[in-house]
């Protein structure tokens, strides 16, 4: 088990270049089942949920072929099954977007209940409704969701709430039936974006996407293609908070600024100073820190994957702030460990009213999932001592080298290796 050793107090100064999203890489690879020929994927993020996914697609017959760091060859023209491997679909909840690939190449998909994070229930209704509609018969048996359809043909499918999952997973299904498929109330994430593009860069016709109305005409082939994944705005807006944080000075590059609107208006409100350039973004605070309210949204609005670290940095701002968690049920369970630094936060519901007390101390916590993870080494950057941070494992599902990247812009940060029966949970 390893941990993360945080002396704090330093301000981060320098450049800092942003790894392909994960959220888009977790959608793009399942994707590459739908493909007639091989293709190859740049800029793909060194993380745990990609090696997963690149696992399962090897277990499943393809042939998978690192090519550098960040870029594979794979070639799903020998996937001989349809059952992803049970074991390595529960560690990740993408994991779903192998039913709607499986279902839209071989018209069967056999996957277990997703895994990851957790961050409350995750239902899947909306996934088996999108199925359905485009001629599926979908079954639950022992933790495993089975679907299959002897022809798949277009239909209308209204979502019932705005999900960026069930949005991915109607156009991997969609992408080969027969007809046209209009998806209403659709997701606008810049992954939703990306996915289709990657798809139509296969010949694909795929409509909409960035607007809650997507349309789809099924084709009867996709060719290879090579394709370079988006940069991934939440690891860069976590680069900016931590930037601010720790009032320093960083440029943070290999990003798209519009993906960032949202939380760089926030990050001004608090009386954070943001430069865009073409493909960057400078961050750097010279004044003190405000209050500010902030809701997760759907896209444009904040994004939920943003609201731990900017939660954190509400600590170091003057006055009482409002934090209203929109999209997840159980999102504020990091409250705690911050509360362990010297944080004055109170959860009701879905709302934290976080107290800035100017400063935190550093403490032994614990990540209790991805972006929880994110948020304690933001604290622990800013904080005054040490924090070590365990449970590490949640940082490295989506974050690329991440202290390797934050030593570089002067932070004082090693991974250690806790020895075996030794962690705060046994102690």
């Amino acid at each position: 088990m390893d941990k993360f050793v945080i002396k704090g107090g330093i301000p981060l100064r320098g450049t800092v270049e942003i790894s392909g999203a994960k959220n888009a890489a977790a959608a793009i690879i399942p994707a590459v089942i739908l493909s007639d020929e091989a293709c190859v994927l740049e800029n793909v993020p060194a993380i745990s949920d990609v090696s997963i996914a690149l696992r399962m697609l090897y277990e499943m017959g393809a042939q998978v072929e690192t090519i550098n760091r960040t870029t594979y060859r794979i070639d799903a023209t020998t996937i001989n099954n349809y059952v992803v491997p049970y074991e390595m679909a529960r560690k990740m909840r993408a994991s779903y977007y192998f039913l709607g690939s499986l279902l839209g190449k071989f018209g069967h998909a056999r996957v277990s209940m997703p895994g990851g994070c957790p961050l409350g229930s995750r239902p899947i209704d909306q996934h088996l409704k999108a199925f359905s509609s485009l001629g599926a018969e979908c079954t639950l048996d022992h933790g495993m969701v089975d679907v299959a359809a002897e022809n798949l043909s277009g239909s209308q499918i209204y979502l019932d709430v705005v999900s960026v999952g069930t949005t991915i997973n109607a156009i991997l299904a969609a992408v080969k039936a027969k007809g046209l498929t209009i998806i209403e109330n659709a997701a606008r994430e810049p992954h939703v974006v990306d996915v289709a593009n990657f798809l139509n860069s296969m010949g694909a016709d795929i409509m909409g996407a960035g607007t809650d109305v997507i349309k789809i005409r099924g084709v009867n082939y996709l060719r290879g293609t090579t394709y370079s994944i988006i940069p991934d705005q939440i690891e860069a807006g976590t680069f900016m908070i931590a930037a601010a944080a720790t009032k320093g000075d960083v440029t943070v590059t290999n990003v798209i600024p519009k993906h960032l609107e949202a939380i760089t208006a926030k990050l001004e409100k608090i009386g954070v100073n943001v430069m865009e350039y073409d493909e960057s973004v400078r961050v750097w605070v010279d004044g003190p820190l405000v209050k500010t309210n902030v809701k997760t949204q759907p896209h444009p609005g904040f994004p939920t994957d943003m609201q731990p670290q900017i939660a954190t940095l509400l600590t170091f701002a003057e006055g009482t702030s409002m934090v209203t968690e929109g999209i997840w049920e159980d999102r504020f369970r990091y409250v705690d460990e911050l509360r362990r630094m010297g944080a004055d936060i109170s959860v009701d519901g879905k709302v934290a009213v976080i107290e800035g007390t100017g400063k935190l101390m550093g403490a032994p916590v614990r990540a209790c999932d991805l972006r929880a993870g994110a948020a304690l080494i933001i604290a622990g950057l800013a904080a005054s001592g040490t924090t070590e941070i365990e449970d590490i494992y949640h940082v490295e599902r989506g974050y690329d080298s991440m202290e390797v990247k934050l030593r570089a812009l002067g932070a004082d940060i090693v991974k250690k290796t806790i020895p075996s029966g030794l962690s705060r949970k046994a102690i």
